[in-house]
């Protein structure tokens, strides 16, 4: 076998990436999820178990009212009980009332779970699986039936395995999927047994894979180059335990380094990763491939210097092509062509070897020693820019500040309050405000000191607070490094302040997120 020109994308992020830690949606969100996934391009969109929770419920029920552009909906669920005909079990019943054209469902593979788990024969599992997919096909269904523990089951018990998905085959079932359900599995064994598979079968061959071993991406593509046509998997590998074949990592690897024709858009991938993440309310994973953050970046002075002149000499397709960007770091390892590169994604073009390039290399390497950070904050690096070229007038002047808590005898409760003295256009203000921590109440102060004056801070949010300790080895005397991520809900950037005083880093951390954003919307 040949790897296919073609190879359909089949998305269960709202069933099998649901049922892993951190991820939860509403039946709402599932609704924006699969709008995004049929707007990306995928194949099929697993909706979710009919009858296990009334928000597939409500899924089914909605998404059969609307028009999917590209992406036929799904419904998973089992083969018919031991005990009863397929006719009266309810759970079958329940996934021909979700009305999706397609209807996926799992039978058991392995022998261990015939016997030991569901208690019945190899015989009766072999009828529960033909009945399951004759009796939906015959409901005029497009039938998936994925061969839950294919792998576990093949290598205890080849024949055995085979008969099950044979009796798949004699139902009617439209494509086979082979399952890694636990993960175990590795690359030359997933293409050692499939290939076994297409020597028994006649329909098309899928796979879905686990990636608890870190080759989950890894064996679908071995898969596919067997012959396989279709893969299951989830955006950002989200799913049970350590998650499912992550498909914002195979899906540019099929196209891109294998020559897969998908339906799929790329260039919208990165997009949808964050999307996803997003509407889960998980932070992204900066270190993905593709789609992550840091995916394209550059650090050491010698790769910057490279990449200026030729990128892909350090960058293996143009970020562009997934819908990412190239960043530059910067950090105590940044030469020259660092600080060149990132003055000029701000807007400013300086001369290799001057003075102000050689200054702001050193006032970054100064600051790196005494603590800081700029990788993250890229707001804050920003600033020391403007300052170093004279692009800078303070939108306002600290007078003073002061942080305090209460604690209410009775209660226990506990209330910061911090007041904020700004001069602002010559003219002074004072404010107060309380929060639930010092750097709730002195950003709550801040805000009323500077809206009169700035309207728009009142799009500022602070999305990340992240503290540590820098040299722990001096005790409570130890510098404390706060970097705070900001969004006005299209932009995100982040800032930085280091002190001995954990409210000091927090302040020069919160000022400078202020100043970046205020000091961009007024030169828009």
């Amino acid at each position: 076998m040949s790897i296919p020109e073609s190879i359909v994308i089949y998305d269960t992020t709202l069933r099998d990436g649901t049922q892993g830690l951190g991820l939860s949606f509403s039946s709402l969100d599932k609704l924006r999820v699969a709008e995004k996934l049929d707007e990306f391009g995928v194949d099929y969109i697993e909706g979710g178990w009919p009858g296990s929770n009334p928000k597939d419920v409500d899924f089914f029920s909605e998404a059969r009212k609307r028009t999917w552009r590209n992406a036929k909906i799904a419904a998973f669920g089992s083969t018919r009980r031991a005990d009863r005909s397929v006719e009266t079990d309810p759970q079958i019943k329940t996934l021909l009332e979700a009305e999706t054209p397609v209807i996926t469902f799992f039978g058991k593979t392995w022998k261990l779970h015939v016997t030991e788990v569901l208690r019945t024969t190899p015989e009766e599992n072999q009828s529960m699986i033909r009945d399951t997919a004759n009796y939906l096909k015959e409901e005029g269904r497009e039938v998936i039936y994925d061969a839950e523990h294919f792998f576990d089951g093949y290598k205890d018990d080849p024949q055995h395995a085979i008969d099950t998905i044979i009796a798949a085959e004699e139902g009617g079932a439209d494509v086979i999927v082979l399952c890694d359900t636990n993960g175990g599995t590795m690359p030359h064994e997933i293409q050692n047994i499939t290939a076994d598979v297409f020597k028994r079968l006649s329909v098309p061959i899928g796979i879905h894979t686990h990636d608890d071993t870190g080759v989950g991406v890894a064996n679908a593509l071995a898969a596919v180059t067997v012959g396989v046509s279709h893969i299951q998997g989830t955006i950002n590998g989200y799913g049970e335990r350590t998650g499912n074949c992550n498909l914002t990592s195979a899906i540019p690897n099929l196209e891109l380094k294998m020559g897969v024709k998908l339906r799929a858009d790329v260039a919208k991938l990165t997009k949808i990763s964050h999307f996803v993440d997003d509407l889960g309310n998980n932070a992204h994973n900066d270190r993905a491939p593709y789609v992550g953050r840091t995916a394209f970046s550059h650090k050491g002075g010698m790769h910057v210097n490279a990449v200026q002149k030729l990128s892909r000499s350090y960058e293996h397709i143009e970020p562009e092509t997934v819908g990412n960007s190239q960043i530059i770091l910067i950090s105590e390892l940044s030469g020259q062509s660092n600080v060149l590169m990132k003055a000029k994604e701000l807007g400013h073009d300086l001369e290799k070897g001057s003075e102000t390039a050689i200054k702001i290399l050193n006032q970054l390497k100064q600051l790196e020693k005494d603590g800081y950070e700029f990788e993250a904050a890229e707001g804050s690096f920003e600033l020391l820019v403007r300052k170093a070229i004279d692009d800078y007038t303070p939108l306002f002047k600290l007078q003073e500040y002061h942080c305090s808590t209460r604690r209410h005898p009775e209660t226990h409760f506990e209330t910061c309050e911090a007041t904020v003295k700004l001069e602002v256009n010559g003219e002074s203000t004072y404010k107060v405000a309380e929060g639930d921590g010092p750097v709730n109440a002195l950003d709550g102060a801040l805000r009323k000191a500077l809206e009169p004056f700035y309207p728009s801070i009142k799009n500022i949010q602070l999305r990340d607070y992240k503290v540590r300790i820098i040299d722990s080895h001096t005790g409570t005397a130890a510098k404390t490094r706060v970097l705070i991520v900001s969004t006005d809900g299209d932009e995100t950037w982040g800032t930085v302040g280091v002190s001995e005083n954990i409210i000091v880093a927090s302040w020069k951390a919160l000022v400078d997120s202020f100043e970046f954003y205020l000091l961009r919307s007024l030169k828009e």
